[in-house]
């Protein structure tokens, strides 16, 4: 469950941005979306494999 506390007087805009960003970083509707379709082991591991290259290169070209 996410608490989100409010202090007094505090726009609600900001109250409920506060709660998408809490929400977002627990990760809830990337699982969801991801359980939708069954996606081979092979698959997911090779698609973390590119994603690792990826980043690796990112790291390289700041240096």
């Amino acid at each position: 469950m996410i608490v989100i506390p409010i202090k007094e007087g505090e726009n609600i805009e900001r109250a409920l941005k506060k709660f998408k960003r809490k929400f977002e970083k627990t990760g809830a509707m990337r699982e969801l979306r991801s359980r939708q379709a069954f996606t081979k082991p092979s698959v997911v591991r090779r698609e973390q494999v590119k994603k690792a290259i990826y980043i690796e290169q990112l790291q390289r070209e700041a240096e």
